[in-house]
């Protein structure tokens, strides 16, 4: 059953009875290069690409480069390849840089029709003279200026023979508008900054609102979508495109969407660089952020973000999504895909007293008990293990279904064993179980005694050939569900101490050639990835997410 379309598309659908042929759709995801992309990118992406995917419509990834002081080579790099790893292929490469020249012209055109003219005031009068909300606004003294005047100074503009902030080139709209926006904004600044692609070549940049729409029409996208803070934008947008000379071509639509607001984190740019410059985290690609890198460092899935994004569905008014549905979506995803392991997290000793003291036996365990053709892996078993803290009380209750003195318990996909005595340090801590075992328990032996149902059944390793890891625990960034809301306290107060935590743990020796970016489900503990740092002699595994949701449980 296909599901219910959304309003957006319900808008491509009414315009394609009346002003549009699938022909002519075409979408783009127009960032700018200046910082990572994030979780709430992702929805825009995966908007603009999935609606292209529908309608067999081409996508355009279109940087909007027009700030040279804050926009890297690095960053065009990072996003491009976050794109591909979400598994989406652009039609076109463009670059607002690219039409500088184009804007330019048209910004003379502006002029000469009397639509534009150039400010000698400073920026913090410009704002004053805005205006409020229930004032209008106050007309520049150099609003009147003469055609041939502006166009003289805008050409100083452009050959850098005016300082930053001398001028700057504003569209001639009404100062009385209820959109402020409309109140004769600023098209043009001088910025003496080097481009990333264009070099020295120009001195004045466009601002964005000058820069996106005429973009959009040069590249004759049909339906430029963005978020809801650009709803006050779309008046100036159709201005724009309004005061193009006259052509046959298609005039872009633009439309709203709510941004993805995501609990437990920041997505401002600027908070998330606020977090790496105070070294509350590594870099933009720390598994504690929600950028795609951090996210995709941590052992998040393409798929289960593109499934996230759907499931979150695409709605018109702005809302919080919970943390726990992204969570949600990369466990199913992972639980297909993942083959299963064990590993110890918090060791404990147990030594099966009468095992063979020299033996050890390769036992079998399925791969993905949800691709059974992936068949079984081995791993070995002998007298000394570990298991698991948690997994043993010295006197416990009915409840709990571990070991305990007396009780028994199955060994994973090996035996069933009985806790027989503990031995203890000088501090009164267990260091070491003592049990028995039951030979003919063995799972999957077909004997009586392996058909023996007992209540719990734990993970282990063997001591002498597991492989000695480092393990790190990732958990939420912050403590409370919108931590850039309370206006009382700066975000960063809101940081969660236990974001991570930093083990070692044990695991199947058949771990040893794991490669970086392999997922791994270990056995009822979560989900882990290699991380990029690791050698060949220590593997470092991330935690990505629970088998479970505990932090609800938490937090209850």
């Amino acid at each position: 059953m296909e599901r219910a379309l959304h309003f957006i598309e319900h808008i491509i659908e009414e315009d394609l009875k009346s002003n549009y042929s699938k022909k002519q759709l075409r979408f783009r995801f127009p960032p700018e290069p200046n910082g990572y992309l994030h979780i709430g990118h992702v929805k825009a992406i995966c908007l603009n690409f999935n609606l292209g995917e529908r309608y067999n419509a081409p996508v355009n990834l279109r940087f909007d480069d027009t700030n040279p002081a804050k926009e890297e080579q690095q960053y065009v790099d990072a996003i491009k390849e976050n794109i591909n790893w979400l598994g989406y292929h652009w039609a076109s490469e463009c670059y607002a840089s690219d039409y500088f020249s184009q804007l330019y012209e048209w910004a003379v055109q502006l002029i000469k029709d009397g639509k534009a003219y150039v400010d000698s005031q400073t920026s913090e009068t410009i704002a004053v003279q805005k205006g409020t909300p229930t004032e209008p606004g106050i007309n520049s003294p150099y609003r009147d200026r003469s055609i041939e005047e502006n166009l003289a100074l805008f050409d100083q503009m452009k050959t850098g023979l005016c300082k930053e902030g001398e001028h700057v080139l504003r569209a001639k709209i009404d100062m009385s508008s209820p959109n402020l926006l409309m109140r004769d904004p600023v098209m043009y600044r001088v910025l003496f900054k080097k481009h990333h692609r264009t070099g020295d070549e120009w001195c004045i940049y466009p601002m964005y609102d000058w820069t996106h729409g005429q973009s959009d029409f040069i590249e004759q996208v049909s339906h430029s979508l963005c978020s809801l803070e650009f709803k006050p934008h779309r008046d100036l947008y159709d201005w724009f495109l309004d005061a193009l000379p006259d052509s046959d071509l298609l005039k872009p639509k633009q439309r709203e969407f709510a941004r993805m607001n995501l609990s437990y984190t920041v997505t401002s740019k600027r908070k998330l660089a606020e977090l790496i410059e105070k070294g509350y985290v590594n870099g933009w690609d720390d598994p504690r952020m929600p950028t795609i890198a951090g996210l995709r460092r941590r052992g998040y899935t393409p798929r289960s973000l593109r499934n996230f994004v759907d499931a979150a569905g695409v709605a018109k008014r702005d809302n919080v999504i919970d943390l726990s549905l992204l969570e949600h979506s990369v466990r199913e995803d992972l639980n297909t895909t993942a083959p299963r392991v064990m590993g110890v997290l918090d060791p404990v000793k147990l030594t099966i007293i009468n095992y063979p003291d020299d033996q050890t036996e390769l036992l079998t365990g399925e791969i993905n008990p949800e691709q059974p053709n992936l068949g079984n892996r081995s791993f070995p078993f002998s007298k000394h293990l570990y298991i698991e803290k948690e997994d043993f009380k010295e006197n416990a209750n009915r409840k709990f279904f571990r070991l305990s003195l007396g009780k028994e318990v199955r060994l994973k996909n090996a035996y069933i064993i009985k806790a027989e005595s503990v031995v203890k340090d000088a501090q009164d801590n267990i260091v070491e179980i003592l049990c028995t075992y039951d030979p003919e328990s063995k799972s999957g032996s077909g004997t009586e005694a392996s058909q023996r149902k007992v209540k719990g059944t734990l993970h282990w390793v063997t001591q002498t050939e597991a492989l000695e890891v480092q393990v790190r625990l990732y958990d939420r960034l912050f403590t409370v569900p919108a931590p850039d809301q309370v206006k009382e306290k700066e975000f960063t107060s809101f940081i969660n101490p236990n974001a991570l935590e930093t083990i070692t743990a044990f695991v199947e020796p058949g771990l040893a050639d794991a490669k970086a970016g392999e997922q791994f489900q270990f056995q009822r503990q979560g989900y882990f990835v290699v991380d990029p740092d690791s050698t060949k002699d220590k593997l470092i595994f991330n935690k990505t997410v629970g088998l479970r949701d505990s932090w609800a449980k938490l937090n209850t």
